[in-house]
């Protein structure tokens, strides 16, 4: 870990709700006037979208209906550990872009001036972090993956996790499907049930690597998440906070700022689903001020 080029990895499966993190890093950042280097986890697959589609076909015709997004076979969890290992001594490293529409490959096809012309579902090439950021910041399936060969954790200073209940990740991911993509339940089902393997051996093991997690739990009836006909709305829901190392986190505190907590362990908060996005930033504020400041110390 670096004190001098620290990494940060929020790290969530598909439609955990890794984008409301996001935001509250945003607001974190802008106000300590903050510099990062943004890297997104769709970035480190290792298949292109026809590539990947092809490559499912191909697996299922061999026996295997387990390839997905969520393991090895499709992913560069040596890459990600590279870039970690590097930005955290050299302050650079390799990131590129995965282009998830027309509009995404309009931008970076004009930014990169390109002759040849990317395609949605495609990737950019692989380009050095510009030198000068004060922090990496990374959003994805795999900030702190790891397969026996490689650990990408070993090289990050702050691990997020976010993770909804699994009944309710799956409905908030039918839904999503359903209105972005024009999937139908069924569809989505199969994909849920293709990627379990990897789900159970990439994905949840990283939660147990992060310092703190943040867990949505809803407080109506998700027993059956394939006929949820809605998505639970965060005032239905609570936010289960888990801290790795409770020393230091001052509770009390937490409580008064955040209306209607409580504490359910010893390093466990619970707050209003509602607030989740105001409890991130009061939360995870002082531990990014806290890097900073040894960053600061570690240039003297």
């Amino acid at each position: 870990m670096s004190k001098k080029h620290p990494v940060i990895a929020v790290t969530g499966s598909s439609g955990a709700g890794t984008t409301t993190v996001k935001v509250a890093f945003e607001h974190i950042l802008i106000r300590e006037n903050i510099q990062a280097a943004v890297v997104e986890g769709d970035s480190f697959h290792s298949l292109n979208r026809v590539q990947f589609k092809e490559a499912v076909s191909k697996a299922e015709a061999q026996g295997n209906g387990h390839l997905s997004h969520f393991g090895p076979e499709a992913n560069h969890f040596d890459k990600i550990e590279a870039l970690f290992k590097s930005y955290g001594e050299t302050g650079t490293g390799k990131k590129r872009y995965y282009l998830h529409n027309d509009d995404e490959a309009e931008t970076h096809n004009a930014r990169l001036k390109l002759k040849t012309k990317l395609k949605a579902g495609e990737f950019t090439p692989w380009e050095d972090i510009p030198g000068g950021t004060d922090i990496l910041f990374y959003e994805g399936l795999h900030g702190l993956a790891a397969n026996g060969k490689v650990d990408a954790s070993k090289y990050v200073d702050l691990g997020v996790g976010v993770v909804p209940i699994v009944n309710l990740e799956w409905i908030q991911k039918i839904h999503r499907d359903a209105k972005e993509r024009g999937y139908s339940a069924e569809a989505t089902v199969e994909t849920i049930l293709r990627r379990m393997p990897d789900y159970i051996n990439y994905i949840t093991p990283q939660f147990s690597r992060t310092d703190v997690n943040f867990q949505r739990v809803p407080t109506v009836d998700t027993s059956n998440p394939f006929i949820a006909r809605d998505i639970p709305t965060p005032d239905e829901s609570f936010v289960v906070i888990r801290f790795k190392d409770p020393k230091g986190v001052d509770f009390c505190y937490l409580q008064s700022m955040i209306p209607n907590s409580f504490m359910s362990r010893r390093n466990t908060l619970v707050v209003p689903g509602g607030k989740m996005g105001f409890a991130m930033e009061v939360i995870l504020a002082p531990m990014i001020h806290d890097m900073m400041e040894a960053k600061k110390k570690h240039k003297k």
